[in-house]
């Protein structure tokens, strides 16, 4: 198994004194903020996957790009999945308040950017409604900001296609379980040996944004917790394929980003 790489103090937040972040953004004035959720992933997927994952590739990214990294934001929204033991879920109204408290801190300190790169679909909207009141709010001193799915870009999503096809799903996939196997842990229990039920392309559209029903509901129609994927097919060795193509991929959307930021000054 690969170790997980240690966390580098000269592009953590965490681990920086206050005087070497203000250096940093001095050279790049935007940050990366990983953000994901707490939440079950099936029968052998971790309960912070999509934290870790989100994670795993920022702090691949920031070490490799010289990129700001700040902590993982964990707890969010994840309500359709609180009939499963270990899910905690936050109000999507308190994660979009969340969001301009940390935005409004790094504007404060000469931010100029945040790029938001996340791991869990339910995110998505308050990222961006947040966004709208920050900008409405601060006008055109607001710092811009951008969020980004990992498996979004398309080398990951090439990768994905081709291993795991129609099976990838739209939770408990095999691609994020593969991230934290490597990178993390992967549990000593029985893989599904069948597949969850494969999805229709208008469910995918209409269920997009983990746009769920009520917990007891979506247990009811998803009984394991995998929405979609087989599981089973998570691999290691892709996991460190999907981190580093996504870590290639958010290195340079995020050069671009600051490109556009000095563009616009």
């Amino acid at each position: 198994m690969h170790q997980r790489f240690p966390i580098d103090r000269l592009v953590n937040l965490l681990t920086l004194t206050s005087s070497e972040v203000a250096a940093s953004l001095a050279k790049k004035p935007g940050v990366v903020i990983p953000i994901g959720s707490i939440e079950q992933h099936g029968p052998m997927g971790l309960v912070g996957c999509d934290a870790l994952c989100a994670e795993t590739i920022a702090q691949e990214a920031g070490m490799r790009g010289d990129i700001l990294v700040a902590p993982v934001i964990a707890y969010t929204s994840a309500q359709f999945n609180m009939h499963f033991p270990g899910t905690i879920s936050i109000r999507s109204r308190t994660l979009m308040s969340l969001i301009e408290d940390i935005v409004d801190s790094l504007h404060r300190q000469g931010v100029k950017g945040v790029y938001f790169l996340n791991a869990h679909g339910a995110n998505i909207a308050p990222i961006r409604a947040a966004m709208h009141d920050i900008y409405s709010r601060l006008g055109d001193g607001a710092p811009r900001i951008r969020c980004k799915s990992w498996w979004d870009y398309d080398a990951v999503n090439v990768i994905r296609t081709r291993e795991f096809g129609k099976w990838e799903g739209m939770h408990a996939t095999p691609s994020e379980i593969s991230i934290t196997q490597n990178y993390h842990r992967a549990p000593d229990v029985a893989a599904p040996k069948k597949p969850s039920q494969a999805l229709e392309a208008s469910y995918i559209r209409d269920h997009s944004g983990d746009f769920h029903p009520p917990a007891e509901q979506h247990k009811a129609e998803f009984p394991d917790g995998r929405v979609g994927s087989h599981s089973a097919l998570a691999s290691p060795t892709i996991g460190v394929e999907i981190v580093d193509a996504a870590a290639s991929a958010l290195i340079d959307d995020f050069a671009t980003f600051m490109s556009e930021l000095q563009a616009a000054r």
